[in-house]
Formats: C-alpha cells, structure tokens, sequence
C-alpha cells in the first residue's frame, strides 16, 4: 500500500516548535510519507528565520513560499493571505498530497486552509478549539470549519470543537506537540550554551547572568493595532525599573510589528540599557531552556501558557492576547501599566518555579498526531453534525 503523503505547512517561527515533534513523528511512521512546505514570515530573517534551524534538524522543505507583504498592518496582512492563497494553491496541485495539515491559528494558516479547502484535499488543523484574544480567534475559529480532522491539545478545545457541529469521531485530543519539547527539557534541562555567541543579538556586553535573568516576549494585537507603541513601552520602562538582566526577543510579523519594532529601537536608542540584550529567534529547545532557568517569562506569548504551564516558569500575561486561553497556575495577568508589570514581575521572581501542569498534554502529541494522520479516514466533504 502506497503512503499517504502528508503535507505540512510552516508559516512563522512558533509554528515550528508547534509542530516540530509531529514531522518527526510523521518522517518516522512507516505508512507515511512527510512534504514540509516553508512560507511567509518563517524564511524571513527579520523575523528569525526558522529555515535553518528547520533544516539543521534533519527536515528537508521540499517548497519555499515567499507570500508576505510589506506593510506590518491590517491590509498587508489581508493581502498576504491571499498571495498566500494562490501560491499555496500551485504547490498543492504539484505535490498532490493525501492530506495537508495546518498549525494553529497565525493569519497566514487561513491560506493554507482557503487552498486546500477549494482543492478538495483533507485539511488536517492542530490546534483548533482554543479561545484567545487577537485576530486569532476568528482565523482558529474558520479554520476549524474548513478542516476535516482536529488535533487539539485539551479536553476543553475539544469539547468547543464539536459544540461548534464537528464530527465527534474527527476530533481528536492528541496534546500540544510543543510540549513535547518542554519535555525533553525537563529530562535534559542544562543550560548548555551560550547565547551571545550562539544567536550574536544586540545590547550591551557586560550582562552577567549569575543572579538571575528574565525573558521578554511581546507581540502587537492586531486588534489593538493603534495603540502597539504604547504598549511595548510600558513594558521597556517596567524591564528598565526593574534593572534586571534581560533577553528580548523581537515579535511576529503582525499588524502593528512596525509601532512595536520602532518603539524598542527608539528605547534602545535613547535609554541606552545596561542590562537588556535583544535577539530575533533561539532554536526551539534553546530557546525553552533559556526560559527555564529564567526567574520569569514576560510579554503575552503562548510560551507562557502553554510549554511554560508545563515547565513552571512563572510568567507575567500582559493584556489582551491570551485572554480565555486554558492555563496553569503560573500567570499572572495584567495590563499595560509599567507599574503593575514591574510589581508582577517582582512577585513572579521572588516565587521560583511553580508545579507542572499538564493542561495540553504530557510529552507525546508528536506520534499521536502521526498515528491519526496514518489511520484516519480521509474525507474533503462535511455538513454540521447534531
């Protein structure tokens, strides 16, 4: 019997450590065959690049697709999606697999899902179900209608899968494969490099680590498009209070990257910080092992709720992007407001590792995701389900 091919699709930097597990779970399964597909913002090296570290894991894209618009605000992103659309669309007809599978709920996945949709192929989600704020929500949301088997890591997205007319017997609770990979860290947890020399960055090059250190990530919403200025600078001038060695991590490429990309560059340049190192993208591992060993995790990634739940690390939620995402117990949430930052950071840190959560799984969504993948049945037509 012939393998299925299974087409994966990475359009940003997390999806690959979304997903990681899972091409490794497919490229080992006997009964099928892995097409990688590269697009948008994930081959871009402003936005960390994810291709080499994709590529250095042993996974061989077998197409690239360069889709994204310049512009970093609502309309780029609307018209990204649709080159997305038409090219996507000439990569499926020349790969002609047996399924695709989309990762989460970036705006670039929409793509992906319009193509296969319309080209009768099986569109596999990961991801569907959960509730946040953004634009995600809608993009999860649509996504999951157009898809034809779900992979979603909890019960509660499960649960929302079907109340929204899924077929119960297309929904599956496999886990996140991302912590998979918090995983493998807590079995192997040693800060074995160094970052300055590994991933080279932007700051000063007197930071000293040995007292401890926090993680910064923090994306615009593109829901809040106006105001993503304003946000990321009460985060700087918290982190600047709080005059602690931090690593900055660059955001996604969403409306408002731009308001937020120039507010960190204005600080940078007129502050002059001692103590904050910038950097674009860590390898997935590094980059969990960087936050382990952190005294806390700051912005509004899901880093923080998910592989974050799963390893401990106390995190500071600010505003809107995660809200109504299943979590632990090791957020606190709070607004744009420097100093009710600062003072959740403060209590964070002097709080140390919090108990493991397993809200999105325990360690092995990677082969769940490749045995149903494998033995599913495949279908492209669907009606709402009562």
């Amino acid at each position: 019997m012939a393998k299925r091919k299974v087409c994966v699709v990475i359009t940003a930097r997390p999806s690959y450590s979304r997903i990681k597990t899972a091409l490794q779970g497919i490229k080992d399964h006997p009964d099928l065959e892995l097409q990688l597909v590269v697009a948008a913002s994930a081959l871009l090296d402003r936005y960390g690049s994810a291709t080499a570290y994709i590529e250095k894991d042993g996974f061989i894209p077998v197409s690239k697709v360069f889709m994204v618009l310049e512009g970093e605000n609502p309309t780029a992103m609307a018209k990204t999606t649709g080159i997305g659309v038409m090219e996507l669309a000439t990569v499926f007809y020349n790969l002609n697999p047996d399924v695709v599978v989309t990762v989460a709920d970036r705006f670039e996945t929409m793509a992906t899902a319009v193509a296969a949709s319309y080209m009768n192929i099986p569109l596999a989600h990961v991801q569907g179900g959960e509730v946040t704020g953004n634009i995600d929500e809608k993009v999860r949301h649509a996504v999951t209608k157009l898809a034809d088997i779900h992979l979603v890591a909890s019960e509660s997205a499960k649960t929302r899968v079907i109340r929204m007319g899924e077929n119960p017997a297309k929904v599956f609770n496999v886990g996140c494969p991302s912590i998979d990979l918090a995983d493998q860290v807590l079995k192997s947890p040693a800060f074995d490099f160094d970052p300055f020399i590994k991933y080279s960055g932007v700051g000063a090059d007197n930071i000293d680590l040995k007292k401890g250190y926090v993680v910064v990530l923090q994306h615009p919403v593109t829901t809040e498009y106006g105001s993503a200025r304003k946000d990321i600078e009460e985060t700087l001038y918290a982190i600047k209070d709080l005059d602690v060695p931090a690593f900055w991590f660059w955001p996604n490429v969403d409306a408002g990257a731009d308001g937020t990309s120039n507010g960190i560059r204005t600080f940078r340049e007129k502050e002059k910080p001692k103590h904050i190192y910038f950097f674009k993208n860590f390898e997935p591992n590094d980059f969990l092992r960087l936050i382990y060993h952190s005294s806390c995790l700051i912005g509004n990634s899901s880093v923080g709720v998910r592989e974050s739940s799963y390893l401990g690390v106390p995190t500071v939620n600010i505003g809107s992007r995660q809200a109504g995402r299943d979590r632990g117990h090791n957020i606190i949430d709070v607004d744009y407001n420097r100093a009710d930052i600062e003072k959740a950071i403060r209590h964070q840190m002097s709080h140390g590792l919090y108990t493991s959560d397993h809200v999105y799984g325990g360690g092995n969504a990677g082969q769940k995701i490749a045995e149903v993948l494998a033995t599913a049945e495949l279908t492209f037509d669907k009606k709402l389900a009562y």
